[in-house]
């Protein structure tokens, strides 16, 4: 199971990926999903010969979405446009990776995809990769949902802003190469899974982090241009999750900043949103 809305003390989603078996269930602690958290279409495909599960997410809600490369956090969920693939390896690590490909607007949420039967797959509906030979298959359709005009339609919604959709769109996948235009989400498999909220926040904030080992933390934020504003060395920091709280009212409002949370060998950079 995959991220999701909501949490039952938060209108926020969850982050987490859930493996279940015929006998249990495990949380993936060391994996965050950043990109898609509610419904939409998902495209499911395994290789057998490198032993991994691809899955494709098309647009929705999310809590992230990426700007020119900092994933920015947005605690509204808005609508995104953003299509991301979350690979299981053959040592059941897991990681994220953005498309640089978009949905064309605001699509996905609680639109479906309709695979195509004829393309080979497993009696659960996954599809098999290695057959693929072609450059180009048509593997579905996407079909249907919600089509909005902005990004965060919640607090002014009076009926206009968004409207089901009757658009199809073809989906196609290229047979594997070696090559691969997709991105990592640098922020997810640093293992920092990094939390900032509230964002956009009004003064007082909280930055969530976890550590697989003691060593130091170190807070910067820069603003937009790249120019050092603070630099703050985290005390008391344990294995495990960490929230430390911060006052920051003596930055701008209505301005956009950069923190960056960094150990010696990891770094995860966020946006972080100032309101009045």
């Amino acid at each position: 199971m995959f991220s999701g809305v909501f949490q039952e003390d938060a209108n926020l989603p969850f982050l987490s990926a859930v493996n279940i078996d015929s006998t249990s269930y495990t949380v993936q602690d060391s994996f965050q999903q950043y990109y898609n958290h509610y419904h939409c279409p998902v495209l499911p495909v395994y290789s057998e010969k490198d032993n991994e599960m691809h899955t494709v997410f098309f647009g929705g809600l999310a809590q992230f979405y990426d700007n020119s490369g900092t994933l920015v956090q947005d605690d509204n969920v808005p609508f995104v446009n953003t299509i991301a693939r979350v690979t299981r390896t053959h040592d059941g690590k897991m990681a994220e990776y953005k498309d640089p490909l978009e949905m064309p607007a605001l699509l996905g949420a609680g639109a479906e995809f309709i695979p195509n039967s004829a393309i080979p797959h497993y009696t659960n509906g996954v599809f098999k990769l290695d057959p693929i030979s072609t450059d180009s298959t048509l593997i579905g359709y996407i079909f249907g949902g919600i089509e909005s005009t902005q990004p965060n339609i919640f607090f002014i919604n009076n009926g206009t802003q968004s409207s089901a959709t009757s658009l199809i769109f073809k989906v196609y996948i290229k047979k594997p190469t070696i090559s691969s235009v997709d991105h990592i989400n640098s922020s997810q498999p640093n293992d920092l899974n990094v939390l900032i909220y509230p964002n956009p926040s009004k003064g007082r904030l909280k930055i969530e982090f976890i550590l697989s080992e003691i060593e130091e933390v170190v807070l910067m934020i820069r603003d937009m241009n790249g120019q050092l504003l603070e630099k703050t060395l985290l005390p008391d920091v344990m294995i495990g999750k960490n929230v430390y709280e911060k006052e920051i009212t003596q930055f701008s409002a209505n301005h956009t900043y950069l923190l960056t949370l960094s150990t010696q060998n990891k770094v995860s950079t966020h946006q972080l949103i100032m309101q009045r």
